[in-house]
């Protein structure tokens, strides 16, 4: 399947995939989705270009709508969401294993700085991956086979080739982060912090990433010991000797298994592994709590496991608590 929005990093993809197909003996099945934001009034039209090119070249086309009511605030990180799901969706209904998407180096370059001006740690830096999971569906695969091809050479193949795209304003409007950093990569460039740059950036940590992650699961099956219900034990004194970066890496992997909150926050995160590191090797009983997870440090082991659920209205009553005690301490005291 193949996420066509009619630009022309996507058209690119849709003309090139039809080529190829073409060229083969007996080549897959291949449909191109235009998901429609109703966020511009031009996107209905630019969706029926779409598949009017798809159909001269030999291929399916559906276009959806992200119906209901949009947010104020977050528009792309909102309309990012609503996309993946209705192509997982669609693929799910159409029997697609795979998701094609355009993204390019240049898309990649970006994507870095973005992670970079929040503060990624190395997952973050290694920003996006060719081939992985569509978000809330690891089922269906997301490709994205021109990571490493700059968009000036995709926009160079449709115009010799004669092929229109459209050009959506809203990837200049300055009222969106990526739009403000792309309009900075010239400036960058002249520095040498080019896209390829940025790309290679993202490639190394990737690696680096990947091999963390696989130290990660040698030291988990070496420590971890399953307990009652979605409990996760771990030798205290193993732990202690173990670097930063993994005992946050585990940290992490046992509340996202057992949390049930969602994903924690990398700072949050940090912040739990800092304590917790202080602890080890004390002998002192310690909890805490992260993304629906109890932590607990006690007799040579923590144990991380689901929290008890919060009572209703428990932080409020909590809250009115301290402000009772903190106005009993301001009264004056009578002299005796």
């Amino acid at each position: 399947m193949l996420a066509v929005s009619g630009g022309p990093d996507s058209t690119a993809l849709m003309v090139l995939a039809a080529r190829w197909r073409k060229a083969m003996r007996k080549g897959p099945d291949l449909i191109a989705i235009t998901v429609d934001h109703g966020l511009r009034a031009e996107a209905r039209r630019e969706a029926r270009d779409v598949a009017r090119l798809a159909k001269d070249l030999g291929l399916s086309h559906r276009t959806l709508r992200w119906r209901g009511d949009k947010p104020k605030a977050g528009i792309p990180q909102a309309a990012r969401e609503a996309r993946y799901r209705l192509l997982a969706q669609a693929a799910r209904r159409a029997g697609a294993s795979h998701i094609l998407t355009a993204h390019t180096r240049d898309d990649q370059a970006e994507t870095v700085l973005i992670r970079m001006s929040r503060g990624s740690g190395i997952t973050g830096l290694a920003a996006m991956q060719r081939i992985a999971g569509t978000p809330g569906h690891d089922a269906v695969l997301l490709v994205r086979p021109f990571l490493d091809i700059a968009k000036l050479r995709l926009i160079a193949t449709l115009k010799k080739s004669n092929v229109a795209f459209a050009d959506d304003p809203t990837n200049r409007d300055a009222a969106f982060t990526r739009a403000r950093l792309r309009g900075l990569m010239p400036h960058l460039a002249s520095e040498g912090l080019d896209a390829a740059r940025l790309a290679l950036l993202a490639r190394r940590a990737g690696r680096a990433d990947a091999a963390l992650e696989q130290i990660v699961e040698i030291v988990w099956h070496g420590l971890v010991t399953a307990g009652p219900g979605r409990s996760l034990s771990f030798d205290a004194g193993a732990l202690a000797r173990t670097p930063d970066e993994i005992l946050l890496r585990l940290l992490g992997r046992a509340i996202g298994a057992v949390g049930i909150e969602g994903p924690v926050q990398l700072a949050k995160l940090e912040a739990l592994a800092e304590a917790l590191r202080a602890m080890l090797g004390s002998g002192i009983r310690w909890r805490r709590t992260l993304a629906g997870a109890l932590v607990t440090l006690q007799n040579g082991l923590l144990c991380v496991e689901t929290a008890p659920p919060r009572r209703p209205g428990h932080g409020v009553l909590a809250r009115n608590a301290l402000t009772k005690a903190a106005g009993k301490r301001a009264k004056p005291v009578k002299s005796r």
